[in-house]
């Protein structure tokens, strides 16, 4: 069976250190893949975080990523939005490096955007199983069990 494609677009919105290359974001999104898709990943700053936060889920503070399924037929085509200031301040206090939290937020957002979810116990305990795979053979710890 081939692999899934990825075309991948990548947006920097903010300028901020330890921000991920656009061949990281694929090696990534490419982990996180079971089927073909158009994904566009975009780097934003708080600002930007907090009102799409707010304008598409109601809540109004930035959030470390945002996953917006665009279409699931014929092929998969969606956004990812990664707040690079909030992706930083978690890594830190997670004692965790950025390329690793990123890398972790990168396969989460992908995972939504293949129908993955975990507003219920099972949703979320198979969703993050399959994260703690990618992200584990991705050379990363276990973003659920080990420390960084």
């Amino acid at each position: 069976m081939a692999s899934p494609r990825l075309e991948l677009a990548v947006q920097y919105a903010v300028h901020a250190g330890g921000v991920p290359s656009r061949a990281q974001l694929r090696r990534w999104a490419r982990a996180a893949l079971e089927r073909s898709a158009r994904v566009t990943v975009r780097i934003v700053g708080r600002s930007e975080a907090r009102a799409l936060n707010r304008d598409f889920r109601g809540r109004n503070y930035p959030t470390n990523v945002l996953t917006f399924v665009m279409r699931e037929r014929p092929r998969l085509e969606g956004d990812l939005a990664l707040c690079a200031p909030v992706i930083a301040r978690e890594a830190r206090s997670r004692h965790r490096s950025a390329a690793a939290h990123y890398a972790h937020l990168v396969v989460h957002g992908v995972l939504h955007l293949q129908g993955y979810d975990h507003q219920t116990e099972r949703e979320a305990r198979t969703m993050e199983r399959r994260e703690s795979r990618v992200v584990t053979r991705l050379g990363f710890l276990d973003p659920y069990g080990g420390n960084e």
